[in-house]
């Protein structure tokens, strides 16, 4: 278990392009899985301007949610002190930054589009696709089996 993140915990940061659907959707996802017990952060390379309705409604299916969440840029201060980085597939890239306590990863996940999946059909394959490695983080990170944490954030 890692535990350089405020009061102990260990941290993450999840980070796509747009920061409005795949880094918001593994976000969302740990947080429900590992309520309080893992800070949690999202950001994006070229935030947009707003979140994506449909990646929100496909968390929601799960009991996930995006609520209080908005597209954000990538703060170095956060950057340097999380444990974990993670890059939710391969469009968007993130430099280390030297002094960096973190690792850098990048999650490749599935992008049904380029096999002609749109719409909620497509958010939900990709959502099923972060939550299993969302899971596995959540296990490694908190030396447990992970299941949805409900209740421990209010």
């Amino acid at each position: 278990m890692t535990t350089s993140g405020p009061g102990g915990r260990p941290s993450v940061l999840f980070v796509c392009v747009k920061n409005g659907g795949k880094s918001q959707m593994a976000a969302a996802l740990m947080r429900q899985l590992a309520g309080d017990a893992v800070q949690v952060y999202s950001a994006g390379t070229n935030p947009g301007d707003r979140l994506n309705e449909q990646s929100a409604q496909a968390v929601a299916e799960l009991g996930a949610t995006f609520a209080g969440e908005h597209p954000k840029s990538i703060d170095p201060a956060v950057l340097g002190r999380v444990d974990r980085v993670i890059v939710t597939g391969g469009d968007a890239h993130v430099d280390p930054l030297p002094g960096m306590v973190g690792q850098i990863e990048v999650w490749e996940t599935v992008e049904p589009s380029e096999r002609g999946i749109e719409g909620m059909q497509r958010m939900r394959l990709v959502r099923d696709d972060l939550q299993r490695h969302v899971t596995d983080l959540a296990a490694e990170m908190l030396g447990r089996d992970a299941e949805p944490c409900r209740g421990e954030s209010e």
